[in-house]
């Protein structure tokens, strides 16, 4: 987070130096409309996706906040936890951000191999084709925050070998 004195990147409306909560949601059903604020001011985000450049905005938004701002984010998982490692970069502490999972949205798999990521609906533990490779994945709950992703395997290495 940036200090007061530092000068405010235009385009968001947010005062410099803002103390209140900031809630941001991703795609068609991340919704932070419920979240109850209490007396702290709010200042409100939509974005489709977590893409670079949304993280930018995001950034850009919470680098004129002061100490004590709080962050909501909504939506899918892999949206919202890049958003959180953003904030975290940023110099949020875990304990100032709120996470509000949309478990129904696509679960994003990061292929070990190729290094691609693969959308699905699967559960975790069960098999989906990486988009990159072509290798069949076993998917797993491991998520890593900085790729924003879950952790993908060759589900038949042991029979290959």
């Amino acid at each position: 987070m940036r200090s007061a004195s530092m000068p405010l990147a235009g385009g968001t409306g947010l005062e410099p130096g803002f103390r209140g909560v900031i809630c941001a949601s991703f795609g068609a059903t991340g919704d932070t409309a419920g979240q109850h604020t209490g007396v702290q001011p709010r200042h409100d985000l939509h974005f489709e996706y977590a893409t670079q450049e949304t993280l930018s905005d995001l950034r850009s938004v919470l680098g004129r906040s002061h100490v004590g701002v709080r962050l909501v984010l909504a939506g899918p998982p892999a949206d919202i936890r890049a958003a959180a490692a953003a904030a975290a970069d940023c110099g949020l502490q875990q304990e100032e951000i709120t996470l509000l999972s949309d478990e129904t949205a696509p679960r994003v798999i990061y292929c070990g191999h190729c290094r691609a990521t693969t959308k699905t609906v699967r559960p975790a533990g069960e098999e989906v084709q990486c988009q990159g490779c072509a290798t069949t994945l076993a998917t797993t709950d491991h998520f890593s925050r900085r790729m924003g992703a879950y952790l993908g395997y060759s589900a038949h290495a042991e029979e290959a070998s």
